[in-house]
């Protein structure tokens, strides 16, 4: 059996990290392993907290006197959780995102924001400015764009002078995301109070919060990319133990548990590990709802390949906004690959091959569709020539020493 310890989760660490940089007092979050996402919201923390100590005058009051200059990388969760909070802060900010991250969509958070005193470049621009007071009040903003929008209003807005809500209209999608996000700030002495209204959901957000540390935190394992391990064990001709997990973890990629076992894989769950056992020729085809697990898909879309009938994925069309249009990039690179997948506006439909033939993949920059291939070689008959390969460094930069470790990359090139 391979065991396999996993990283600490992205997305809680963005979380805390930003938490723990708003308290007055020390707080040490523990992080055993760091990727290029989680360092790009470190080293914006730390040029925010330079520009407000610098700029602070003899009486106090932080005023920044000058712009604080972000670099956000490829990562979303940085750039779309820190522009309320410059916001809030009153901060003078210019963003530099890199990759498709400038071309992602950041409306209609701007708008809101622009109701409330602050003033920004032309979506698309970089850098992307940011400047003026942000104001409490009324934010309205929709379930079915991004959790981040929610997230990154969530943890500003409690340091405004006043009390303010958000009203999420339509339908929900990633709510495990926020979840995660009123578990941190509930842990960091943070009060939301949230109330249905009708069809929608409304978050009152109490002003005049301050955090509070809670000493020490250590960030839980990260379940998007323990998918891909479980799948290997799933897949593969050896069970492969995932340790560090949180079986009741706010992270909506948990479900990986339950979808695999829909698919017919045999997975225990014990305390915090998961086990996942060869199922190959147990594995039959399911409908899956990707509404609220979209980064689970490229994981999904292969143990589907693996499977015996038709698959169908749904409800993904916010994959098309990722580093790469995952929608895309899954068929493009499984199809290359030997398998049989077709890509429609809000989905996939993957028929299943039992195995792949291997061949050359791209990795289109994108760190899930890296991993994806990778794990593809397990169940591929010759060998899979991958490209652009750098771009698990982004989640996952011990991805391919892992992989190798275990004794998984037997059947994969590198180039």
């Amino acid at each position: 059996m391979k065991r396999i310890d996993i990283l600490p989760s992205k997305s809680a660490a963005h979380r805390m990290l930003i938490a723990a940089a708003l308290c007055e007092e020390p707080c040490d979050v523990i992080l055993s392993e760091r990727s290029l996402d989680i360092e790009a919201t470190e080293n914006c923390l730390a040029e925010i907290h330079r520009v407000r100590k610098e700029g602070a005058t003899p009486e106090g009051n932080g005023e920044a006197v000058e712009e604080a200059q972000l670099h956000c990388g490829e990562s979303g969760s940085t750039f779309r959780f820190l522009i309320p909070l410059v916001a809030a802060l009153g901060m003078d900010a210019k963003f530099y995102p890199e990759g498709r991250l400038s071309q992602r969509p950041l409306s209609p958070l701007v708008e809101e924001l622009e109701k409330k005193g602050v003033t920004f470049s032309p979506l698309g621009a970089n850098p992307f400015h940011v400047k003026g007071q942000l104001e409490p009040g009324a934010f309205r903003i929709p379930g079915n764009v991004s959790s981040q929008y929610i997230t990154g209003l969530l943890m500003a807005l409690p340091l405004l002078a006043d009390d303010s809500t958000i009203r999420v209209t339509g339908e929900r999608q990633s709510v495990g995301y926020v979840n995660l996000t009123l578990q941190v700030l509930r842990e960091f002495g943070i009060e939301i109070i949230t109330e249905r209204m009708g069809e929608e959901l409304v978050y009152r957000i109490p002003g005049n919060q301050k955090y509070r540390s809670p000493g020490t935190c250590k960030v839980e394992g990260d379940w998007s990319n323990a998918a891909f391990w479980l799948t290997a064990g799933v897949l593969g001709e050896e069970a492969v133990q995932v340790t560090g997990l949180n079986p009741n973890s706010a992270q909506g990629d948990r479900k990986i548990v339950e979808l695999l076992r829909r698919f017919g894989a045999k997975i225990e769950v014990q305390e915090d590990t998961v086990t996942a056992y060869p199922s190959g020729p147990s594995l039959r085809g399911i409908v899956i709802d990707a509404s609220q697990i979209p980064d689970m898909v490229p994981a999904l879309a292969l143990v589907a390949l693996a499977a015996n009938g038709t698959t169908e994925i749904r409800h993904a069309e916010r994959l098309r906004l990722k580093e790469s249009d995952r929608l895309m990039s899954v068929t493009e690179v499984l199809n290359a690959l030997g398998g049989r997948v077709e890509e429609r506006p809000d989905g996939l439909v993957i028929t299943g091959r039992g195995v792949l033939s291997g061949g050359r993949a791209d990795g289109y920059n994108d760190h899930r569709i890296v991993m994806m291939a990778a794990i593809a070689s397990l169940i591929t008959t010759d060998k899979v020539i991958l490209t652009g390969s750098a771009a698990v460094n982004k989640s996952y930069p011990t991805f391919f020493t892992v992989l190798e470790e275990n004794k998984m990359g037997n059947n994969l090139e590198r180039r």
